[in-house]
């Protein structure tokens, strides 16, 4: 969900009753534990002999799209009576070895869904960013048809027919979660493109996602064809065809508008009123879950300071009526939502909204009174940290940063959270070479005891403290830091098995720069 404010940047109970770190019966989701390359071999032996697909889910506790998933989709009653036809084995990032297996099988972000045939070929990536209903007949389409994602799409670039199943099939692929596995990202726009093209006159509804997905890819600051603002206009205009592109629509608002209407002035303005009109029936549907009605309410907040540099904290001129309702409907999440995964989902996001329209107190009230209801107030607290940083109140902002590291659990989140707290102190307080090294240190000490702590997510987060550390690294004091760092760590590389080269090489190849 791309306005959906994942942490700084984006173990999930997977049925009514269970986490996905064991094996559930009953009422639920029979999710496996998947904790390393042996459990995954297992399951797919498994799938093989059983001759059922495999459904792979890679989340974390905190994640809020990942707790979306479990409060619209998967505790759904068809999607449970669905999982019967197929092994579901859930990773949580935390686990020992989720950050190798994440390498294993090319996953970065939270949530991922990948459906595998029973002989265990990549059938296709669902799009967790969709209503639960439309993710429900993905994967019922996945489950039928049996090809993989890869060769429907190799026959549609090759000019081969296809059936309007198959062409549903591309048009919700998780595409932001393909991580190249279908095309190179550089390519995939251009080929979303072809495939919108190829595709029209089969199935509309999937000719028009696929064209509205090529020109927000396209977008990010490039002008696209004219000749398309009255099919985005139709779009806008049809509640049936909004409703059925609701999380294009809404993720995509902003780099729409630009696409279409390059320039402030009249024509902007008429575009913005149209996809307002549209996005507050989105935002008024109740057949939508309350977090997408967010996200609609989100992209109008995002339309109404399109002319406001995206880092002004402080939009000028938003009207007044979308503000009461910024502060309404986030209210209104607070008092009323007490399914755990769902306020893990809304109220974070509600949180952020509040912040994008400029009511800073609003979103500090919201937050902090949900600390003591979330289940990973950590998340909670790094918004808190964010939101004193963008108010210029900077030791309020490391004492939160500070917290949410100290209370964050699983050893992937603790590195990625303790990088975030680093980066924090470089930033806000570059004299204080005791704290950074302290906190460097302390992170240094825990991916000793990881064995993920080279892969992945993990992986990246030491990646970006060795790149800041080189940053700060400009005097005696910070060097002789960093050099006892570099010290540690090397310590901590001579100590990795031997036949791991990969993560041996990840380790020492970290303080270089530094």
């Amino acid at each position: 969900m791309k306005l959906q404010p994942l942490f700084l940047s984006l173990a999930l109970a997977l049925s009514l009753t269970a986490a996905p770190a064991s094996a559930t019966s009953g009422a639920g989701v029979a999710w496996q534990a998947a904790a390393a390359d042996s459990d995954i071999d297992r399951y797919f032996t498994q799938a093989k002999a059983e001759k059922k697909p495999v459904l792979l889910y890679w989340g974390a506790k905190w994640c809020p799209p990942c707790n979306q998933l479990k409060a619209t989709l998967f505790n759904r009653a068809d999607f449970i009576e669905q999982s019967k036809a197929f092994i579901a084995v859930g990773i949580d990032g935390d686990a020992p070895g989720a950050q190798k297996l994440g390498t294993r099988f090319k996953v970065r972000g939270y949530p991922t869904l990948i459906l595998f045939s029973p002989a265990g070929a990549e059938l296709t990536r669902l799009p967790g960013e969709a209503d639960a209903a439309q993710v429900m007949q993905v994967l019922q389409l996945g489950l039928s048809s049996g090809r993989p994602a890869k060769a429907v799409l190799a026959d549609a670039r090759a000019g081969k027919r296809l059936s309007a199943n198959e062409w549903r099939l591309l048009g919700f692929y998780g595409w932001e979660t393909d991580e190249q596995q279908l095309v190179p990202a550089d390519q995939r726009a251009a080929v979303l493109a072809q495939l919108a093209k190829a595709s029209d006159g089969v199935d509309a509804e999937t000719a028009t996602r696929l064209w509205l997905k090529s020109v927000g890819a396209l977008a990010e600051g490039k002008t696209a064809d004219a000749a398309g603002l009255p099919r985005l206009r139709a779009v806008l205009a049809d509640p049936a065809q909004a409703r059925a592109q609701m999380d294009v629509l809404t993720n995509e608002a902003p780099d729409l508008v630009k696409a279409f209407a390059p320039q402030a002035g009249e024509a902007r303005n008429a575009l913005v009123a149209e996809f307002d009109s549209a996005l507050k029936r989105l935002n008024e549907d109740a057949t939508l879950s309350r977090a997408d009605r967010l996200n609609a309410l989100q992209a109008r907040i995002e339309l109404a300071r399109v002319d406001t540099p995206h880092a002004d904290p402080y939009p000028k001129n938003l009207p007044a009526a979308l503000l009461d309702q910024a502060r309404d409907q986030a209210g209104r999440a607070h008092r009323e939502i007490s399914d755990g995964y769902e306020r893990q989902a809304v109220v974070t996001e509600a949180a952020y909204l509040l912040g994008r329209a400029g009511l800073w107190k609003e979103s500090d009230e919201l937050l902090k009174a949900a600390l003591a209801r979330s289940h990973s107030p950590y998340y909670l607290m790094s918004q808190l940290a964010g939101n004193a940083k963008t108010q210029g109140r900077k030791a309020e902002a490391l004492r939160w940063a500070e917290d949410a590291f100290n209370k964050s659990e699983g050893p992937a989140t603790r590195l990625q959270w303790g990088a975030n707290y680093v980066a924090a102190l470089i930033e806000l307080s570059p004299e204080d070479a005791p704290r950074i090294e302290r906190a460097a240190s302390q992170l240094f000490t825990e991916a000793e005891k990881d064995p993920g702590a080279f892969y992945e997510r993990s992986e990246r987060s030491l990646k970006k403290v060795a790149t800041l550390l080189a940053g700060w690294n400009k005097t005696p004091t910070q060097a002789a830091t960093v050099g006892r760092l570099k010290a540690q760590l090397d310590g901590v590389c001579g100590k990795l098995d031997g036949s791991d080269a990969r993560a041996k090489s990840s380790c020492q190849g970290l303080m270089k720069k530094a």
